[in-house]
């Protein structure tokens, strides 16, 4: 910004040139000439303006004489070179179209304009123009407002003519001198006025004065000057002390605010701390209950297993026991099915009836054949499932050793029935090989003794006898057999329930080895949120000793940044990390953004701070590259 002096030392001074190419130009321009009186009279209506109100001391109300006619100057300039518009009512000049564009262009204007459009008794768009000026000189602002405004020129020429006030040079020196109507202090009354039906006149007699008021007008602007260069350096410095005064303010409170949300955030982390800790021991108390009954489960097995075995072991003795009877048997009746081949070269009939008898033999013979394939799949079957419970009861712990050895022994004792069932049937073979031979030595008895029958009629009635008890020993023996299933499908059962069995005991250790992992993770969190703990409270310590540093490293700060808060961030702004226990928050010192550790972890000195502090990516590689392209 300009100081007032050096303002109007431009403007005494670009007047006078001014002055002269107007009346150079007025010659051959009308519009030059109108635009040199208006300078003219908007320098006289200032100057008086601006004695009159220091002579007269105390605060402008709307009936001053001057006040009114510095009003109606800058009416006429603003209307200068105003274009004409067509509506359908005819043509309209109008001051409050331009003065619109000041909104656009300073958001502060915003204001005066609402408030103008919200008044009740205005109706025209000169009244509202008029309401304008007097807000904007009441705000002090009605230079910078038409500053802002004749540099649009290009927004201008739409509403003015290439040769109005504002677009020329006229406009800026008229704006320089309206800098110096800051030091008027004004309340002017708007609602009760009629601003629409005022009609604009200048009064040419309170400008003509004599030479001694001219030489008193010189004394009191050169004092007029010196006081309103004072006055403008201490509001500078005050506006300047209260913006950092002000900023100060804010990042002290947001500081405090910041270490409070600390101190809050480590106490809901103790208290999740304290609560996984109870979480870790309630799952110990059950993991222990689990293995308890795991134990008991394992031991309740064993038992079963025990006495499965004694009964495999009397159900095997048994089945010994049956197999002599039956091989006792087989050979019995081998020798009485030699009587009998010897009775039947006499009689064809009894040869036809012990051949059938034989048959049904054969076909028992084959039923235990085929019982025994079934007993040898099943065994299989059995090996399959061992072998099984044993290869995922290798990896279980030390209680679970015990069921493998058992599974051993049952494999051994499994093996020995089948080396046992082998030999049953090496002794089948045998004793087919044997029926075989008995049947071709019948076949050449036939041939030897094809004359005995009559001889031996007697002997048939005992043979039909031992028939008969063949018959009934056939009959035991189907019981025996019936027997024998019912064992079996006893065992099926058995060891089915051992695979169910082991089923479960493959799921409790499934479920223990989940709980082992949901432990070492449970572990790994407390553990990591320990480490964010021991950060926190380490950062903690930190942010209390540098706060004074911070304190007195800000008094230098002008408050240009904005400071973003806590609350307004979830995220990284660089890497959109969401922010966490573990991912803490830090300030960016130069743009005042919300980033994580690793997008913030540098440390530049800035202006306003001689020690490094912390910065962003962003800002320190521009910061960087300024330092490189200017390394004064």
């Amino acid at each position: 910004m300009y100081s007032p002096q050096s303002l109007h030392r431009w403007g005494i001074t670009h007047s006078e040139s001014m002055e002269r190419l107007a009346y150079s130009q007025a010659l051959r321009d009308p519009m030059a000439m109108e635009r040199a009186n208006l300078l003219n009279m908007a320098k006289l209506s200032i100057k008086g303006l601006i004695e009159s109100a220091l002579s007269f001391g105390r605060t402008l109300d709307s009936d001053y004489p001057p006040l009114q006619q510095f009003f109606v100057v800058m009416e006429h300039c603003l209307k200068h070179g105003l274009r004409v518009k067509k509506s359908f009512l005819g043509f309209n000049k109008s001051l409050w179209g331009p003065l619109e564009l000041v909104e656009k262009l300073c958001p502060e204007a915003a204001e005066i304009s609402a408030s103008v459009r919200d008044l009740p008794g205005l109706k025209t768009p000169l009244g509202r123009a008029r309401a304008w000026l007097r807000l904007a000189l009441m705000q002090k602002r009605l230079a910078d407002y038409l500053r802002l405004l004749i540099t649009r020129k290009d927004l201008l020429s739409d509403f003015y003519e290439s040769s109005a006030v504002l677009l020329e040079e006229e406009g800026a020196v008229i704006v320089g001198l309206l800098v110096g109507l800051n030091v008027i202090d004004a309340n002017l009354c708007v609602k009760g006025e009629d601003l629409d039906s005022q009609v604009g006149v200048i009064d040419f007699s309170m400008y003509l004065k004599n030479d001694i008021d001219d030489y008193r007008s010189e004394e009191r602007n050169s004092q007029i000057a010196s006081i309103l260069d004072q006055k403008n350096y201490v509001e500078e410095l005050n506006r300047q002390l209260n913006s950092t005064v002000n900023g100060l303010q804010g990042r002290v409170d947001n500081l405090e605010k910041s270490n409070t949300k600390l101190i809050e955030e480590l106490a809901i982390a103790k208290n999740n701390i304290i609560k996984l800790q109870e979480e870790n021991q309630q799952l110990r108390s059950e993991n222990s209950l689990i293995l308890l009954k795991a134990k008991q489960h394992l031991e309740l097995t064993q038992g079963d297993v025990t006495v499965e075995r004694d009964t495999y072991k009397q159900s095997r003795q048994g089945l010994d026991e049956m197999y002599n009877e039956a091989q006792r048997q087989l050979k019995e009746e081998c020798q009485l099915r030699q009587d009998v081949e010897n009775e039947l070269v006499v009689q064809v009939s009894m040869k036809q009836e012990m051949e059938l008898a034989m048959k049904l033999l054969e076909k028992d013979i084959h039923e235990k054949q085929d019982t025994l394939i079934g007993l040898r799949h099943q065994l299989d079957e059995v090996k399959t499932i061992n072998v099984e419970m044993y290869q995922k009861m290798q990896t279980s712990d030390d209680g679970m050793q015990q069921k493998n050895d058992m599974i051993h022994r049952l494999e051994e004792k499994t093996n020995q029935i089948s080396a046992t069932m082998k030999q049953l049937e090496q002794r089948l073979q045998e004793a087919e090989r044997h029926r075989l031979s008995a049947e071709e030595g019948a076949r050449r008895f036939k041939a030897d003794f094809a004359n005995k029958a009559d001889s031996m009629q007697r002997q048939i009635q005992q043979r039909e006898r031992q028939l008969q008890q063949l018959e009934t020993d056939l009959k035991i023996e189907k019981e025996w057999r019936q027997t024998l299933q019912n064992d079996l499908e006893r065992e099926r059962d058995s060891v089915s329930q051992l695979s169910a069995q082991a089923l479960q005991i493959g799921g409790l250790k499934q479920e223990f080895h989940r709980l082992h992992d949901e432990n070492v993770q449970l572990k790994s969190i407390c553990e990591d949120q320990e480490q964010a703990l021991e950060e926190l409270g380490s950062k903690l310590s930190e942010s209390k000793l540098k706060i004074e540093d911070i304190k007195d490293a800000n008094k230098a700060l002008q408050g240009g940044q904005v400071w973003l808060k806590d609350k307004d961030a979830s995220h990284c702004k660089l890497c959109e990390k969401e922010f966490s226990i573990s991912r803490r928050k830090h300030h960016c010192r130069n743009c005042g953004e919300i980033f994580c550790n690793s997008c913030s972890d540098n440390e530049l000195p800035l202006p306003a701070s001689p020690k490094p502090v912390r910065v962003c990516d962003t800002c320190h590689a521009l910061l960087l590259q300024r330092c490189s392209s200017n390394p004064t």
